[in-house]
């Protein structure tokens, strides 16, 4: 069984607390490289979601390169591990060569990176 709480009381979409969920299970370890995921349909009556919301949280894992859809056969946590962070680190990449193109200092960029997760 996929051990995944979904809180219908949260502020959090359910398809995000879903994608955080397993997000978080293939950054601890817990969900390795090949394992095999629930369907859309086991895991929605499970949750006790609607289909089409945990569709939408796999579609989601998938663009993100953590889940692999391999027809037939199901859906899997990547091989690739957790693309996240390689995402991330590209992102933290290109902001600091347009922080220097714009010719600010350490401390402006700072700042507005702070005030960006506030606003998050």
């Amino acid at each position: 069984m996929f051990d995944i709480t979904v809180s219908h009381d949260s502020a959090i979409p359910p398809y995000e607390q879903l994608r955080q969920a397993v997000l978080a299970r293939v950054r601890s370890g817990e969900l390795a490289a090949g394992t095999k995921i629930p369907t859309v349909r086991a895991l929605a009556g499970q949750l006790n979601l609607a289909p089409n919301t945990v569709a939408r949280a796999y579609r989601e894992l998938e663009q993100d390169g953590v889940v692999q859809t391999r027809g037939r056969l199901g859906s899997f946590i990547a091989s690739s591990g957790d693309p996240t962070r390689d995402a991330a680190g590209r992102a933290a990449t290109d902001y600091v060569a347009a922080v220097r193109r714009l010719g600010l200092d350490d401390e402006a960029a700072l700042n507005y990176i702070k005030a960006a997760l506030a606003g998050q």
